[in-house]
């Protein structure tokens, strides 16, 4: 069953806003995005139906870069990384009573450590680890559309390819060893997976009745 995916793509080189791209965007099955830009950074808002959020994230990065010759997709929105106060939007907490968790002066305390801004004030915490903990230490569950943990892999990815420009041959060859194996070791995982091997059984199966 399908559902609307609602996310950001923020987007850096060829221009998106101009005609010829807009229509090119529009013919490449774009026409559920609006573009626009704030603070000097493209950005397209979609609404996308797919089965999955993976599947809607992966197809627009594709659209949009199959539609648009040299521009790229750097993130997508909404981050991963949050403050105490979005902590509070998304668990239907005040600021202060969030705060008070993440020094252990309210709750079971291991609240996650900030994962970047450690030494300021304004801290950030990335939200698939403090999701995860409210639904482990608290009982408390978020319903959310977006899967956290495949849009912080889907941020590495983009990451990746940003950077990866700027690497000397060197660099890049240690870089792909280490993709490579981890290729590797996610192949692996597919293979183990109890929904691939219950995929295979029923194929078996099949192939058996119609034998």
């Amino acid at each position: 069953m399908s559902d609307v995916y609602e996310f950001t793509l923020l987007a850096v080189g060829a221009d998106i806003q101009t005609d010829e791209a807009l229509n090119a965007l529009a013919e490449a099955g774009c026409d559920d995005a609006t573009v626009g830009s704030a603070g000097g950074v493209q950005h397209l808002d979609f609404d996308r139906e797919a089965d999955s959020y993976l599947e809607a994230a992966t197809s627009a990065i594709t659209d949009v870069g199959a539609a648009v010759g040299g521009v790229q997709i750097v993130r997508i929105l909404p981050d991963d990384y949050v403050t105490l106060a979005e902590i509070g939007e998304r668990t239907g907490r005040t600021r202060e009573s969030v705060r008070l968790l993440s020094i252990g002066e309210r709750g079971p305390g291991n609240f996650p450590v900030p994962a970047a801004r450690g030494d300021e004030r304004n801290k950030l915490w990335r939200w698939t680890e403090v999701a995860l903990w409210f639904a482990t230490e608290l009982g408390e569950r978020t319903d959310e559309p977006i899967d956290w943990a495949v849009q912080r892999a889907l941020n590495a990815v983009l990451e990746l390819r940003s950077t990866a420009s700027g690497l000397d041959p060197k660099d890049l060859r240690g870089l792909r060893s280490q993709l490579t194996d981890l290729v590797q070791y996610y192949r692996l995982l597919e293979i183990a997976s109890p929904a691939r091997l219950d995929a295979k059984n029923e194929e078996w199966i099949a192939r058996a009745e119609s034998a």
